[in-house]
């Protein structure tokens, strides 16, 4: 009786509700496939949907680039999955990437997971479409002009040169990752948004960790409840609108005066005034947190990796001093842009694009359903390329010889299609900048030697990086 009593007691309290969940788990899979497009005789592409409700969210931010590789190898260059609350399909190899670039507006269109949405909002570059997408591409294009890159160079040169003379003053060491989100922040405000120095300095800080707040929980759960990721997210959001909100409001005030710079900020005010539709103030908070998104936290990344592939592959050789750059003697800078390239190459600071799927297609065999989200995958796109021999080493020269049309979709650091990075000149003036300018000035040591990377949502190295950096004699 007391075994029997037992067994029942052990079937209730352990075997029951695993059965139980397991059967749950077959019933979630059943359902997110129901999207499935009986009218398409192709199938859907190999994976798994994870758990109930949850999917495969908590694998992907705990795991990172292990969990996208894992995934990469069991199923393939196209396989399903469920990610921040919707069905997914990532999407890896220069073909099949070709066609979601190429099928924005017919077969995807652009598309962030909801918590990125609610956080971002409705109104960035990045989540309209049609003809609202191209004028405020074109008002920001402006701001990236050749012109407005001459003016940019100065201000530049001037934050990196403050930032170097201190990371040699410090001693024992310089924690990177940190110090490049600072030093490229404080650009964005300047020269995207408009800020006077006096303006960064008085809420450095509380900005800066706003922005830290913001941009670590913009990948979450869909759920906004006290302490949740999205909650703390949209809190630390708040704060960066009112005090971009405060900027707005001066130059408005201010439209009337000409100055030599209009900052992308203004160029947005600037459209929304001659458009003659009524102002809307949520909608320039948005595009310019942003603008402030994508122009300092890539280039943080970016200019982070650079430093540890440079440390782990010093240079043979040294340059000149310098006094004034600007772009002429910047675009005479061939082995630097292809150190800059590589750097790309292997750590993409962002690893993907999104989009939604507008209709039912077939991609290399595989149904992609109508409505289900779909990844673009630029870091494991890089990784199969196989026009990159040797992918793990670090071979700037790789960059030297121009690559064949046919190879275009390989390398994809700002992602492509109508959909590129407006900002990558930008970016590109701004990393080899920081470069000639680290290089001329710095030895430096990686006290940790090669560190751990992770992704979340852009590339950094687990310890910070710290470094040592001593200056450079010229003899």
């Amino acid at each position: 009786m007391a075994v029997s009593t037992l067994l029942a007691t052990f079937l209730c309290i352990i075997v029951l509700p695993v059965l139980l969940f397991l059967v749950a788990v077959r019933l979630w899979e059943v359902y997110m496939l129901r999207g499935r497009d009986p009218g398409c005789p192709s199938p859907l592409p190999p994976g798994s949907m994870g758990l109930p409700f949850l999917g495969e969210t908590l694998q992907l931010l705990l795991q990172r680039r292990k969990f996208l590789r894992m995934k990469r190898q069991k199923y393939g260059y196209i396989y399903r999955t469920h990610l921040f609350g919707s069905p997914t399909v990532r999407v890896t190899g220069a073909d099949n990437v070709r066609q979601i670039l190429l099928g924005e507006h017919r077969l995807v269109a652009a598309q962030w997971p909801a918590s990125v949405r609610a956080i971002l909002g409705s109104d960035t570059l990045s989540g309209v479409h049609g003809a609202l997408h191209r004028s405020k591409k074109k008002a920001i294009m402006r701001a990236f002009s050749r012109e407005a890159l001459e003016l940019y160079v100065p201000v530049i040169q001037e934050e990196v040169q403050a930032a170097v003379q201190q990371w040699l003053t410090r001693d024992p060491c310089v924690l990177v990752y940190p110090e490049m989100k600072r030093l490229m922040f404080r650009i964005a405000m300047r020269l995207l948004l408009g800020f006077q120095p006096e303006q960064i300095q008085t809420d450095e800080q509380r900005l800066v960790d706003s922005f830290e707040e913001m941009i670590k929980n913009l990948f979450s759960l869909p759920i906004d409840v006290p302490f949740s990721g999205l909650y703390r997210g949209l809190r630390a959001r708040n704060f960066i609108h009112s005090k971009i909100e405060e900027n707005i409001q001066k130059k408005v005030q201010a439209s009337g005066r000409q100055s030599q710079h209009r900052d992308a900020l203004q160029q947005l005010i600037d459209s929304s005034q001659a458009s003659g539709e009524p102002f809307s103030m949520q909608a320039l908070k948005e595009s310019a947190t942003e603008l402030l998104f994508g122009g300092h936290e890539t280039t943080a990344s970016t200019a982070t990796s650079l430093v540890m592939f440079l440390g782990l592959n010093p240079p043979k050789e040294r340059g000149m001093d310098l006094q004034r750059l600007n772009l002429e003697y910047l675009e005479q800078l061939k082995y630097t842009g292809c150190v800059i390239k590589e750097t790309l190459r292997i750590n993409p600071p962002v690893p993907g694009g999104f989009r939604v799927a507008l209709k039912t297609f077939d991609l290399n065999g595989f149904q992609i359903p109508k409505g289900w989200n779909v990844i673009y995958s630029i870091c494991d796109t890089h990784d199969v390329a196989d026009i990159f021999p040797n992918k793990e080493e670090f071979q700037p020269q790789r960059f030297m010889t121009s690559p064949s049309d046919s190879s275009r979709f390989q390398y994809i650091p700002f992602g492509g299609g109508s959909r590129m990075c407006v900002g990558k000149e930008f970016a590109k003036v701004l990393l080899k900048i920081f470069l000639v300018e680290v290089v001329t000035k710095c030895h430096w040591t990686l006290l940790n030697g090669p560190p751990t990377m992770k992704t979340g949502p852009t590339v950094y190295p687990v310890d910070n990086l710290p470094t040592k950096f001593t200056r450079y004699s010229h003899s």
